[in-house]
């Protein structure tokens, strides 16, 4: 017997939104930009001026109508974009069990095989087109110092996603480690006159002993409790080196310390020094070309152990760790050993990454490894995709970039006053890039992984096949 039609009744029709409310959007982006002109009466609206003794008021009303304006436009963008997809949502899929389901490869795996050989050979010849742009090497000194600073963080970003996105363990103290590897060289180097290259695995090995030593006592904690426990070793470690002044010179650093060597050769313009034996005339810039690739070598020895411990039994161990504790415990996996590797590795990355930022700088302080260092570094863990290299790369230099970019947009004072800042908003857009990635995008930007254990044929699992994100 055949079973009759099933027909769509009016009520679950009329469900379905055939049409966007122009005067609620408009109604509610009014009401939003009139709580923005509230906020930025006393924000935006004056700004304070100084003349010899005298403290005085400048309006800035017409910042203010286009703050108002912005809001007002994004408001009903939303709420066109809402509209937009609820209808999409509520439709049904024509092919919805009717046809097999296939996992259609997404844009992020076509584009992939080529975009990553593509940027590792940007990366590569970074500093020759910075050369070429500029015209010599004293004017590319900022942009390959930008260069350094985004790779570093980058690195950061690499060992980070080990305990966050490997593991599932949140750690908001990783700036610790990255401090450990920085006192460890500037100690090492000024005391006992070790050089960069003996410091530096050394440095490494002390940032992975304290990443056991912080595993130890939060080996029953998880979530909300383990980054309360690891902010506050992160706090500690950073009291301790103000505090220890006769070891680390308290808040008054450590400085002068020795510069890393070409295999023995400094950069000085002295005859043994490293331009004079290859018949060059001395730059300063060859020492910053020389940390740039060292920074860079660094970052890609992170990458190429993270993708190959992924693949080993502690690897998969990690994720398991990640996905179900319980689970992982029933199939035998050691829990304990599982995370201190992951704390101690991922340490000790941190800990490289110290040491070089001490050799860079030549100067270290209590003051460069607050917590915000490890809010930028955990968000652009988060805002890469947890467990993602590729987006953690890609998160790097939106984040450290971004900014410094910002330096140099100077149309937006034809737009907005001759006095107008934007590197003064810097948290302020990196809060709403935030908001708006949690929004739209809440598994980071490059959501796809890649199995560890592959079966014939590699295929990454898109996120939308995937409960929760996870791959």
């Amino acid at each position: 017997m055949n079973a009759p039609p099933i027909a769509t009744s009016s009520a679950e029709q009329s469900a379905v939104p055939n049409r966007f409310d122009l005067a609620a959007a408009l109604k509610d982006a009014f009401v939003t930009a009139l709580i923005t002109l509230g906020l930025s009466f006393p924000i935006l609206a004056y700004k304070t001026d100084q003349n010899a003794a005298t403290l005085y008021l400048t309006p800035r009303w017409g910042l203010v109508a286009i703050v108002c304006a912005i809001i007002f436009g994004l408001r009903l963008l939303q709420h066109a974009f809402m509209a937009t997809r609820a209808a999409r949502q509520a439709l049904p899929d024509p092919h919805q069990a009717t046809e097999p389901v296939h996992a259609e490869p997404s844009a992020y795996q076509r584009v992939s095989r080529f975009a990553i050989p593509f940027f590792l050979g940007i990366a590569l010849a970074f500093p020759l087109l910075v050369y070429l742009i500029q015209g010599g090497l004293t004017e590319s000194r900022y942009w390959v110092d930008l260069g350094i600073l985004i790779l570093t963080y980058v690195m950061l970003g690499w060992g980070l996603n080990i305990v966050v996105g490997l593991a599932g363990l949140l750690d908001l103290g990783y700036v610790a480690f990255y401090a450990v590897g920085a006192y460890s060289y500037a100690l090492l180097s000024t005391t006992f006159g070790l050089s960069f290259w003996i410091c530096l695995p050394l440095a490494g090995i002390l940032a992975a002993f304290w990443g056991i030593i912080l595993g130890f006592p939060v080996l029953r904690l998880r979530g909300d409790y383990l980054a309360i426990v690891t902010l506050a070793f992160g706090e500690i470690v950073r009291l301790v080196l103000i505090n220890w002044v006769d070891l680390t010179n308290g808040g008054a650093g450590i400085s002068s310390i020795p510069r890393a060597t070409f295999f023995g050769l400094p950069f000085t313009a002295s005859e043994g020094g490293f331009a004079s034996t290859f018949g060059l005339e001395y730059n300063g810039m060859h020492r910053m070309i020389f940390l740039y690739y060292l920074i860079l070598a660094l970052a890609l020895l992170t990458n190429f152990v993270t993708m190959r411990l992924r693949r080993l039994p502690i690897g998969r161990a990690w994720e398991a760790l990640r996905e179900d504790e319980i689970a992982c415990r029933s199939l035998g996996i050691n829990t304990t050993n599982t995370k201190l590797t992951a704390f101690a590795i991922g340490a000790m990355f941190g800990g490289f990454a110290g040491s070089f930022f001490a050799v860079r700088q030549g100067f270290v302080s209590p003051e460069s490894f607050n917590f915000l260092e490890s809010a930028i570094i955990l968000a652009i863990v988060v805002m890469g995709g947890m467990g993602s290299q590729i987006g953690v790369a890609i998160a790097a230099v939106v984040l450290v970039g971004g900014p410094e970019l910002l330096r140099n947009l100077e149309f937006l004072k034809a737009v907005f006053g001759e006095g107008f800042d934007p590197n003064e908003y810097r948290l302020l857009l990196f809060g709403a890039g935030m908001v708006a990635m949690m929004v739209w995008r809440p598994r980071g930007l490059i959501s796809e992984r890649e199995p560890s254990v592959i079966l014939k044929e590699r295929k990454a699992i898109s996120a939308s096949l995937v409960k929760e994100g996870h791959g």
